[in-house]
């Protein structure tokens, strides 16, 4: 979809939550470690990254059967230890590199978004293959790794918390020889929940938390049936909906073991909230500034922090936002400044001027969470906002229009 319409409206009814995109994501990479059968439930298949992984799944040979929120991966025949794609790709292809390279002992993925091996998404991957004993390489716009034999389990420093290195270094090391130490982890539930699985199809993995993850290698991994996590941005984001459009919404399968920390947040800063036996149920309140800073897990994620933004815009009174991992990721700001936001920056702080009445325009969604945080102030704002570039929010909201439609009011 290239644009989407939104207006002011009040949220009323139930929505259940969906499985969480970027847990799904890791265990369809996590099922290139097996020749058995994979099956995914609560697996949020409507989504556009979700289609784009399943496609190469099968382009390297598996076969994929889905049917609503259930997957099925199956591995008829010797699949492919490369991934020969000219299409749209996704930053999962590294993840794809180091599956195929434990379990092949060579791999050759695209390069994501056009990256060189220079830039630090990138070289922190290339890191964990070249210290576990592979050697890597650009060609031709792929990129290459080759061990002697399978890869060797070692002590791999993280110089950052990064998602995806960490998740690299415990698919590597699942299969490898010895015992793989993954120090300065980043741990998230989306990591826990790739880990969960894992360890039902075999594998040896023990987390000490933000200190390290220690991973067994094992001679094999067999197949599995698991449930994705639900999904804690999206669980986040109807909470925000309902407050700050007045609504009353129960949000089923709410994942409170996840979320501590951004609903004390919440609670503080006027939403009020009651616990059902499986759901949270958001009703009314009045939004009061934010002050927040993003960090590691169990803390705000930087995901989160164009939400509160909005949560702020709504409020009377001055919100505070810092972005300690992605310090100045803010651009979302002067789009939501077209719809009647006033914000000013202090070095990496981010100040919103609450109170103002937000009107309708026309923006363009830099991205997925920017985008959802344009839909939420159209929800709020007088008039009609053209949000372009919808697509990004359907890359991570499953059924969005659908769930919207049974809550307006």
């Amino acid at each position: 979809m290239d644009s989407i319409i939104v207006r002011k409206s009040r949220l009323v009814g139930q929505v259940e939550l969906s499985g969480a995109k970027n847990s799904a994501l890791k265990l369809l990479t996590a099922s290139l470690l097996t020749d058995e059968s994979v099956e995914i439930l609560r697996s949020p298949n409507a989504l556009l990254d979700m289609q784009v992984h399943i496609s190469m799944l099968k382009k390297m040979g598996k076969t994929c059967i889905e049917g609503g929120n259930y997957l099925k991966i199956e591995e008829n025949n010797t699949i492919t230890n490369e991934l020969l794609w000219s299409e749209r790709s996704i930053r999962n292809s590294l993840l794809i590199l180091g599956s195929l390279t434990t379990r092949f002992g060579e791999g050759r993925v695209p390069l994501p978004g056009g990256c060189n091996l220079g830039d630090r998404k990138f070289d922190l991957h290339a890191m964990i293959l070249e210290q576990m004993g592979a050697k890597v390489w650009e060609e031709e716009g792929y990129l290459c790794a080759k061990s002697t034999g399978k890869l060797k389990g070692c002590d791999i420093y993280l110089p950052i918390r990064s998602t995806g290195a960490t998740e690299n270094a415990i698919l590597c090391g699942t299969l490898a020889i010895g015992r793989t130490t993954v120090w300065n982890p980043h741990i998230r539930p989306e990591i826990l929940d790739l880990i969960e699985m894992l360890c039902k199809m075999g594998a040896m993995i023990e987390v000490f938390g933000q200190k390290c993850i220690v991973i067994d290698g094992v001679e094999r991994l067999k197949g599995v049936k698991h449930t994705v996590v639900p999904d804690n941005m999206e669980a986040i984001t109807w909470a925000i909906a309902s407050v700050i459009t007045n609504g009353d919404i129960e949000i089923l399968n709410f994942p409170f073991e996840h979320l501590e920390v951004p609903l004390v947040f919440l609670r503080e800063s006027g939403m009020k909230f009651y616990r059902g036996q499986n759901s949270l149920i958001v009703r009314g309140g009045s939004p009061y500034p934010v002050e927040i800073s993003t960090g590691p897990y169990p803390g705000i994620n930087s995901d989160m922090q164009p939400l509160f933004a909005v949560y702020g815009a709504c409020s009377e009174g001055e919100s505070k936002i810092v972005d300690l991992r992605f310090p100045g990721r803010y651009g979302y700001a002067e789009e939501l400044a077209r719809m009647g936001m006033r914000y000013s920056m202090e070095g990496d702080l981010l100040k919103i001027h609450g109170g103002k009445p937000l009107k309708g325009t026309s923006v363009k969604a830099l991205d997925l969470r920017a985008g959802m945080a344009f839909l939420l102030a159209g929800l709020v704002a007088d008039g009609e906002t053209i949000i372009e570039n919808a697509w990004q929010i359907e890359r991570g909201y499953e059924n969005l229009n659908e769930k919207l439609m049974k809550l307006i009011v």
